[in-house]
C-alpha cells in the first residue's frame, strides 16, 4: 500500500493543525523530515521539522509515534502536531508530497484502510460515518452506539448462534445412518425452535425505527388549500420568513423545504402549493402534483384545511384563528393555532415532538440502516425454511441467513458499498 498524508484537523488557521501519515513508510518519512529522532510509541515529543529538499525549518511539532497493528489504521502511523497556520500546514503538506512513495489521502481513506486491516467492520465504519454527520445529540449518541460496535455485537451473537446449529445439522448429516429416524426428528425440532429464537431477534431488531429518520430528519408536511396560512405558519415555526406570504391563491407553487431542529430532533419541515381541483395555470398544477408526492412520502402531515383530512394520521390544527369569524374552533381539529399572534405553535411543536420520539430510535439504541435492514430481512427470509423436515433445507437456510448477516459487518461481499460509503467521509479520515 501507499503511504498516504492529510491534515485530520480542521482547516487553518487554528491553534493545532494534526497532519497523519499512514502507511509502510511512515516512520521513514518522518525520518527524512524531523531533526530529531522518532520518539518512543505513544510518547509525544517536541522535534524540529525541516524540508528534506533544501533543509528549510518548517515548524517546531508536537509528534506522535504509532506502531502497527493497533493503531487507528492498522498501519504505522505519525501524527505531527504543527501549529495551524495556513503558511505552516502548506509547506508540510508539499515537503511529505515532494518524497517518493508519499501521497495525499483520498476523502475516507484512513477509515477504509482500518476496515482492510480489521481495526473496524463495516457496520462500525458506517457508524462512524453518521458520527462525523451528526448536528444534534441524539444523532450523535445513535451514531455513537453503531460506531462502538452495538450492532456489531447484536450480529455477531446473531451469528455465532445459527453457527453451532449449522454445526449440529451437519454432523447429523454426516452421520445420518447412525441416528435413528426419532432422534433425528427431535433433534431437527430443537433446531428449528432455536432458529425461530434468533428470527424473532432480527424481527424485533427490523422493527425498530431506523437510522434514516434520524439522520435526514421528520419529515412534516404543511398541507392544505390555497390561502389555507401553510407559509405563514412555516414562518412562524422557524422563527424566520422562508417563505412567501399573499393573500393571492397559488402563491406557492413548489415546494419549500426548510431543515430544523428541536429538543435534539432533527425535523425537515415542506410548505406545499394548496390543494384543489380547479386550477387553471399549468405551473400551480404542477406544484399541486408534486405536494401530493410530499404528502406520500411524509412521516408526518400538519393538515391545515378545514374540510376533515383523507389522511387518518394526519395532525388537523385549526389554523388563523386569529382572523374574524374563526375564533372558535370547531369539531374536529386537535389544537387552535395562529401564526399571527403566536397562539398555539409551541403546542404544535410539543405534539409534532411526541409524535417524532415514536418514529425515531432512543439515544443509545444500535440501530439498522437501510443496507442493514436490507440484509437482516434476507436473513429472516431465509430462517423461514426452518419449518421444512428436509435436514439438506434447513441446513441451507442457515448457510443463506449467515451470510446475509455476514454482510452487515462486511466479513463478505461490501466492495459494492466501499465506494459510497467513503465518498461522504472528509479527507483526512
Amino acid at each position: 500500500m501507499d503511504t498516504i498524508f492529510a491534515l485530520s484537523s480542521g482547516a487553518p488557521p487554528a491553534a493545532i493543525a494534526v497532519m497523519r501519515i499512514s502507511g509502510p513508510d511512515a516512520f521513514a518519512a518522518f525520518g527524512r523530515l524531523s531533526v530529531g529522532r522518532l520518539p518512543p510509541a505513544h510518547d509525544a515529543r517536541v522535534r524540529v521539522l525541516r524540508d528534506p529538499r533544501d533543509e528549510t525549518p518548517l515548524d517546531r511539532a508536537l509528534v506522535l509515534a504509532f506502531p502497527a497493528p493497533r493503531t487507528a489504521t492498522g498501519e504505522d502511523l505519525v501524527e505531527l502536531h504543527l501549529h495551524g497556520g495556513r503558511a505552516v500546514v502548506r509547506a508540510v503538506e508539499a515537503a511529505l508530497e515532494a518524497m517518493p512513495g508519499l501521497r495525499r489521502a483520498e476523502a475516507g481513506e484512513f477509515t477504509r484502510r482500518a476496515l482492510t486491516n480489521g481495526r473496524i467492520d463495516l457496520a462500525e465504519a458506517e457508524g462512524l460515518g453518521d458520527l462525523l454527520s451528526a448536528e444534534t445529540e441524539l444523532q450523535r449518541r445513535a451514531a455513537m452506539a453503531v460506531a462502538d460496535g452495538g450492532l456489531s455485537r447484536d450480529v455477531a451473537r446473531w451469528r455465532e448462534r445459527l453457527l453451532m446449529l449449522a454445526a449440529r445439522i451437519e454432523a447429523a448429516l454426516d452421520f445420518s445412518d447412525e441416528i435413528d429416524v426419532a432422534a433425528d426428528q427431535a433433534l431437527l425440532a430443537g433446531i428449528r425452535v432455536e432458529m425461530a429464537a434468533v428470527a424473532g431477534e432480527i424481527a424485533t431488531a427490523l422493527a425498530a425505527p431506523r437510522s434514516e429518520r434520524l439522520r435526514d430528519g421528520i419529515k412534516v408536511v404543511l398541507a392544505g388549500p390555497p390561502n389555507s396560512g401553510k407559509s405563514t405558519l412555516l414562518n412562524a415555526m422557524i422563527g424566520r420568513d422562508a417563505a412567501i406570504v399573499s393573500p393571492i391563491a397559488g402563491t406557492t407553487r413548489d415546494r419549500i423545504e426548510i431543515a430544523v431542529a428541536r429538543e435534539g430532533i432533527p425535523f425537515v419541515l415542506t410548505d406545499t402549493a394548496g390543494l384543489r381541483d380547479d386550477s387553471k395555470d399549468a405551473i400551480e398544477r404542477i406544484g399541486i402534483a408534486r405536494t401530493a408526492q410530499a404528502m406520500a412520502t411524509a412521516d408526518l402531515i400538519v393538515w391545515l384545511g378545514d374540510a376533515e383530512p383523507e389522511e387518518s394520521e394526519a395532525l388537523w390544527i385549526h389554523a388563523r384563528s386569529d382572523v374574524a369569524g374563526r375564533e372558535t374552533m370547531p369539531k374536529g381539529p386537535s389544537l387552535r393555532v395562529s401564526a399571527e399572534t403566536g397562539t398555539g405553535i409551541s403546542d404544535l411543536w410539543d405534539l409534532l415532538l411526541k409524535r417524532a420520539r415514536t418514529m425515531i430510535p432512543g439515544p443509545n439504541d444500535a440501530v439498522l440502516n437501510a443496507r442493514q435492514a436490507a440484509l437482516c430481512g434476507e436473513a429472516l427470509a431465509a430462517l423461514a425454511d426452518s419449518e421444512s423436515d428436509d435436514e439438506l433445507i434447513v441446513a441451507d437456510a442457515l448457510r443463506r441467513a449467515n451470510a446475509q448477516l455476514a454482510r452487515i459487518t462486511g466479513d463478505i461481499g461490501i466492495e459494492d458499498t466501499l465506494d459510497a460509503l467513503f465518498a461522504r467521509f472528509c479527507i483526512g479520515k
